[in-house]
């Protein structure tokens, strides 16, 4: 299912582009918006939520077009493609939250960037796979083949466990989720390339096999249920995608309003509905 652009897409686009090429040195700035005085903000204004296409910002446009303007909340969508301009805009008070991102990766992000965005409510986890345009089946990996993986921490570090968990690599005992290719002590043959997440689904052809977050592989439009060689499973999984805020904007009654919206049984359905089990719902507290 593919998205496009709507409410806002000027300023979206415009503003992705120039903070994306200063995002990596950007450190939390208390004076910006977003001070964490979430409980006065006026819960007649807009709430403007950073979200990459799919299926985040499907299912926020699912809820303003359904769902929202009965709840009394004016939903401002801003699509973003990459993984670092979201939290950048909700740190810089550009934007009130965003949706896109999973608990491990914000952590790193947090630490990595002196921010302090903190996750309100999850609401579906999108399965890691791996892809191939040649090989059918996991099996036929081995001797000289080569894997693309995510270049960033915690995706990389996913990827390897993925595949560690069938078999297809080993990795060093007791290694965490920042697993790297320098932890894999049995590789069958197999070697790494490290690419930029977005990026994968493009590099497909070029390698025998590669692992796609769930977004970008949906965006491709790839199938995970039916088109991954391989697929995480969704019971005990830690990377379920949340709405997040800067610090103390938790309690801004719109941020609450969209919280509890996107934890509806109207939501539920529409997942189900919509992605048959490439996306699943995970609803909850972040952590719970």
């Amino acid at each position: 299912m593919r998205t496009h652009l709507r409410h806002g897409a000027v300023l979206a686009a415009t503003t992705a582009l120039a903070l994306a090429l200063t995002a990596c040195g950007t450190d939390s700035d208390p004076d910006t918006g977003g001070s964490g005085d979430g409980a006065n903000a006026d819960p007649s204004q807009p709430l403007s939520v950073a979200a990459n296409p799919v299926p985040h910002a499907a299912i926020l446009e699912f809820v303003r077009d359904n769902l929202a303007e009965e709840a009394g909340l004016d939903l401002d969508i801003r699509e973003v493609t990459d993984y670092v301009t979201p939290n950048t805009l909700v740190n810089d008070g550009d934007v009130d939250a965003n949706f896109f991102q999973h608990q491990p990766y914000l952590d790193d992000f947090n630490a990595q960037q002196g921010t302090d965005i903190a996750p309100v409510a999850n609401v579906h986890l999108e399965p890691l796979g791996l892809y191939s345009s040649e090989l059918a089946g996991v099996d036929e990996l081995g001797e000289g083949a080569t894997v693309a993986i995510p270049n960033d921490v915690t995706n990389g570090g996913r990827a390897l466990h993925l595949l560690a968990s069938e078999g297809v690599i080993e990795l060093a005992e007791g290694v965490g989720a920042e697993a790297t290719p320098a932890d894999v002590t049995e590789d069958n043959g197999i070697t790494f390339q490290e690419l930029e997440a977005a990026s994968l689904p493009r590099a497909l052809e070029d390698f025998d096999a590669a692992v796609i977050n769930g977004n970008y592989a949906l965006e491709a439009d790839l199938a995970p249920a039916e088109d991954a060689l391989i697929l995480e499973e969704a019971e005990g999984n830690p990377y379920a995608n949340f709405l997040a805020v800067r610090a103390g904007n938790e309690d801004d009654p719109r941020v609450e309003r969209l919280a509890e919206l996107l934890n509806s049984d109207e939501v539920r359905q529409f997942i189900e509905d919509t992605y048959e089990g490439s996306v699943i719902p995970a609803f909850g507290a972040p952590g719970a």
